[in-house]
């Protein structure tokens, strides 16, 4: 009797459609997705795409510059084909690489001093206006000076070595990361600041939890443009008085006419340049990704897929 009421209730039991049976078996612990599962893949992919994107456009570009040089017959010196400044650079690659070590090491040194003295100074005059008022026109003028004017006045003070490629890149990049910090850190409203020192909160945990926070959008887009400047001071820097580096290098092979390599350091300063923007923003996409900006990214491209 048992048995014949089991069997008559399986057939009275409306029976799962195709799509329901599908969605049962991918709700079950074993095959469930989460959101987090799905957020990292949904990641991996996007970078992935950004990754293959990345690579489609450089080789576009440079089958189309190889085929340019060829079909309109340019001379070499002009305008080489991507084959010859791969060759040429292939031909003096132990030297060129060494040059980059030496600059790459500037711009990192450089561009890490920039961080470590504009923030704290950033933090003080959003403050305190005193600060601001005594400070901030100074900073102001040194950014209006060209570089390449005040470049020979560092070679005279401090000699031909490290001292001032290092405050070349310093002055380039202090400035947008001041003011990006000061502008992030007194964006927090007035409201919540209110609120939390009601709380009786302290003055360091309002920084930590509430002024920092908010800053740190404004700050990673100071530290974003700072990198694209840091090789340009470098090569500022190596332009006016060095006997390294491939602003050095580039002074070289230009004298002598040698466009190729002239074409290949200018190359090897851009991937310098682009690795050190996408280190940025990679941090930035890990430390700020709760902000809209970034949120609104999720399916964009940066120059390096992350």
């Amino acid at each position: 009797m048992s048995a014949l009421w089991r069997e008559s209730w399986h057939e009275a039991r409306p029976h799962r459609t195709e799509h329901q049976e599908i969605r049962h078996l991918m709700n079950t612990p074993e095959t469930r997705v989460t959101p987090r599962r799905s957020r990292s893949l949904g990641r991996f992919m996007s970078s992935s795409q950004r990754g293959r994107d990345v690579v489609i456009s450089f080789v576009v570009v440079f089958t189309l510059w190889e085929f340019c040089a060829w079909a309109f017959d340019v001379p070499a010196y002009i305008l080489p084909p991507p084959t010859r400044i791969w060759s040429d650079f292939w031909n003096q690659h132990v030297r060129i690489l060494d040059a980059a070590r030496v600059t790459s090491a500037q711009i990192v040194l450089g561009y890490i001093l920039s961080i470590l003295i504009s923030i704290p100074l950033a933090v003080m005059v959003s403050y305190s206006p005193k600060i601001e008022r005594a400070i901030l026109p100074i900073i102001v003028a040194l950014q209006i000076i060209p570089k390449i004017a005040i470049a020979p006045l560092f070679i005279i003070w401090f000699g031909f070595g490290l001292a001032p490629k290092l405050l070349l890149v310093f002055l380039l990049c202090f400035f947008p990361i001041m003011v990006s910090a000061t502008t992030g850190l007194r964006s927090v409203p007035q409201d919540i600041l209110d609120l939390a020192r009601s709380t009786g909160t302290s003055e360091l945990m309002v920084f930590r939890k509430i002024r920092l926070p908010y800053a740190m959008p404004n700050i990673f887009t100071g530290l974003k443009v700072a990198a694209t400047l840091a090789t340009t001071a470098a090569i500022v820097a190596e332009f006016v008085a060095s006997d390294r580096g491939l602003g050095y290098m580039l002074l070289e092979y230009n004298g002598n006419l040698e466009t190729g390599l002239v074409f290949a350091t200018i190359i090897l300063l851009s991937f310098i340049g682009v690795t050190l923007y996408s280190i940025v923003e990679f941090v930035e996409r890990r430390v700020v990704s709760w902000h809209v900006s970034q949120r609104n990214l999720a399916d964009s491209a940066p120059l390096i897929g992350s």
